[in-house]
């Protein structure tokens, strides 16, 4: 019923940029928070950054001051710009959304599939 799907990811040297998408599709009513998490070999999710529907964020410590995360409500579709990338940003990136349903107005959390990110000279 709802789709999440990532894209961006790649292989990047350290201190380049990067920019991931994450877009939804199906019988969407509305999209409350909207997050990106990721996930490096070994060790276990961890979230990066956290939307609001009226665009408040929150950041993880480790990328304050170097990812943005944004949105465009019409379109349905987060972003995250990731600047000054390091060796220790490699992972696996994974939007998450709360969506509510036309069918029944209840929201749920849905993942996308998730796309590389990896950060290497």
């Amino acid at each position: 019923q709802v789709q999440l799907v990532e894209s961006g990811g790649g292989l990047v040297q350290p201190g380049e940029s990067l920019s991931l998408s994450c877009a939804a599709s199906g019988t969407i009513l509305n999209i409350a928070a909207m997050s990106w998490y990721r996930q490096a070999p070994g060790k276990q999710r961890e979230s990066v950054a956290r939307i609001t529907r009226s665009r408040y964020t929150d950041y993880a410590d480790s990328v304050k001051g170097r990812f943005t995360i944004s949105r465009d409500n019409a379109k349905n579709t987060m972003y995250l710009q990731m600047n000054s990338l390091k060796p220790e940003d490699t992972a696996v990136y994974y939007c998450n959304a709360d969506v509510a349903l036309l069918t029944d107005y209840q929201y749920r959390g849905y993942w996308g599939q998730g796309t590389q990110v990896t950060v290497s000279s």
